[in-house]
């Protein structure tokens, strides 16, 4: 898939704005996340989703696996709100 340019600035604009949510949901006061995740509804989507995902694996391998536990909690909560998490397990 090749990007414009200006596809790939607004691309890159958006995970910078991704990532200073992430940077947010970890310095709110526990309990805070859904008013923080609300604040923030423009950006409530698959493509947040995987950088949380991404962030989280990163957390998991450098010793921090509790931020890992809370991104993944956070981002499978918000799959579920998004419909992008299954519901039920295919037996």
């Amino acid at each position: 898939m090749n990007l414009t340019k200006e596809e790939a600035q607004a691309q890159s604009e958006r995970q910078n704005l991704y990532a200073a949510l992430i940077d947010k949901l970890f310095q709110c006061p526990n309990g805070g996340e859904p008013e923080v995740l609300n604040l923030h509804s423009d950006l409530l989507d698959e493509g947040l989703i995987k950088m949380m995902i991404q962030v989280a694996t990163y957390y998991a391998h450098h010793d921090n696996p509790d931020a890992a536990k809370f991104l993944i909690h956070i981002a499978r909560e918000l799959s579920k709100q998004l419909g992008l998490y299954p519901t039920e397990v295919a037996s």
